[in-house]
């Protein structure tokens, strides 16, 4: 794969990312309410609303000056579906083999591509056109309909005077599309909005500069970056900085997908497992609303009705058997000189379920019953009300300056137990507690 085609991948995730969830049929509640991610407004939607937006601003440091600079803005572009019989009046539902149909707003993927001049700046509208189209289905048809949309790029290019071959960019892209009706509601608007719009970025004989980890002499350059509405990462394979993904959902430098990840779920914090577990249970009439909602959906459904027992597996953990069939040597030993400092198996000295610090004549340890004093100062609201309440240490703690902490479990907490299957402890100072003379448990 290609650091572009590594790069799209993750685009593409983001274009469709809510596009549509579980349980992937059209007439789902969670369905109805669609698209948070990346949207713009045309600007008379945000004279209406102003908690909507009609533009987006990336600013980026590039490193280098004679560089050349493609802008690819993605988007989606809702296109109303209607239903229709076979005498063309329209229909709320049409079942045609294994699929229903249902009036949906759907979209395409569209791209805008602009070489951009880095000795001077651009301002220019691109019109993506509307139209309709027709798919004949036996008894009936599906009618498409798509309003124009037009968008707009501008950048602005400087050259700082430095010691440094700098250039900042700033490219906002906007909504331009012309005024429509004023009233209706969000999903009427959404028809004349650039949807998940994000933009991919190239420069070539130049890098650019990651705005989360710069380099210190160009952090003074990036502290001086504003972006809006989107975020500008680098994209592609590690060791490379030629990519930037400007996404309006928050990522991490060079984001991959998962490889385990086969099927193209559009849930936000995809579990790829307990989804396609989940769509298999469907039931039949499910699966063909979910055939009939979108092409997506429909492949969806058919990746996971035909996924092989080892991808199962694969989704689910390590498949030991293949392992031991291709004989892979077990992972090394690590050095105990490689242990994290944070890591209490750094620090042989340290056991906190046996450690024991004194306080005042008694040696308290693992199993031994106090009584709550929280400081007034020190405590917050919630170890106040604790206060005269009587505990169990659970373990001798060291934090990293050297100060000693019990951690504790409340008597008579009726969630104890289970608190403490998951480690989870209430932590006093020494000087907080009471010790009950000779009660352990």
């Amino acid at each position: 794969m290609t650091p572009m085609e590594s790069a799209r991948a993750v685009a593409d995730a983001v274009l469709y990312e809510g596009y549509v969830l579980y349980p992937y049929r059209a007439s789902s509640a969670k369905n109805q309410v669609r698209w948070q991610w990346g949207v713009l407004m045309p600007p008379d939607v945000v004279a209406l609303d102003p908690s909507e937006r009609s533009a987006s601003r990336t600013d980026l440091v590039v490193d280098g000056n004679g560089a050349t600079l493609r802008a690819t803005v993605r988007f989606l572009q809702v296109q109303r579906r209607h239903v229709e019989d076979a005498s063309g009046a329209r229909v709320d539902r049409l079942d045609v083999g294994d699929a229903s149909y249902v009036p949906w707003d759907e979209a395409r993927a569209r791209e805008v591509v602009l070489d951009v001049p880095l000795d001077g700046d651009l301002d220019t509208s691109v019109e993506v056109a509307g139209g309709t189209e027709v798919e004949e289905l036996d008894g009936g048809r599906l009618v498409r309909v798509r309003e124009p949309v037009t968008v707009g790029v501008v950048t602005h290019v400087r050259r700082p005077v430095s010691p440094y071959p700098v250039t900042l960019v700033t490219l906002r892209v906007e909504n331009r599309t012309e005024a429509g009706d004023p009233g209706g509601r969000r999903p009427d608007w959404l028809r004349r909005a650039l949807v998940a719009c994000h933009v991919l970025l190239e420069v070539e004989h130049a890098s650019f500069v990651s705005q989360l980890d710069p380099p210190q002499w160009a952090s003074g350059f990036v502290a001086g970056c504003v972006n809006d509405g989107v975020f500008p990462v680098l994209a592609g394979p590690v060791g490379q900085a030629r990519l930037v993904l400007s996404s309006p959902i928050i990522l991490y430098d060079h984001p991959q997908l998962a490889p385990q990840s086969e099927s193209s779920f559009m849930d936000a914090l995809e579990i790829d497992e307990l989804l396609s577990l989940r769509t298999a249970t469907l039931t039949e009439e499910e699966k063909r609303e979910m055939r009939g909602t979108d092409p997506r959906t429909a492949a969806l459904l058919d990746e996971v009705e035909d996924m092989p027992p080892e991808l199962w597996e694969r989704l689910h953990g390590t498949v030991r058997y293949l392992d031991a069939m291709t004989a892979l040597a077990p992972p090394p030993t690590p050095d105990p000189l490689d242990v994290p400092w944070w890591d209490p198996g750094s620090d042989a000295s340290v056991d906190p379920e046996h450690d024991s610090l004194r306080i005042g004549d008694t040696d308290v340890r693992r199993g031994t019953r106090v009584i709550l004093r929280p400081g007034v100062r020190s405590a917050d609201a919630y170890d106040l009300f604790l206060a005269g309440r009587t505990a169990t240490v659970a373990a001798v703690l060291h934090d990293v300056d050297g100060r000693r902490h019990l951690a504790v479990t409340v008597d008579e907490d009726p969630g104890a137990d289970l608190k403490s299957a998951h480690g989870r402890y209430l932590y006093f100072a020494p000087d907080e507690v009471e010790p009950l003379t000779g009660a352990s448990t």
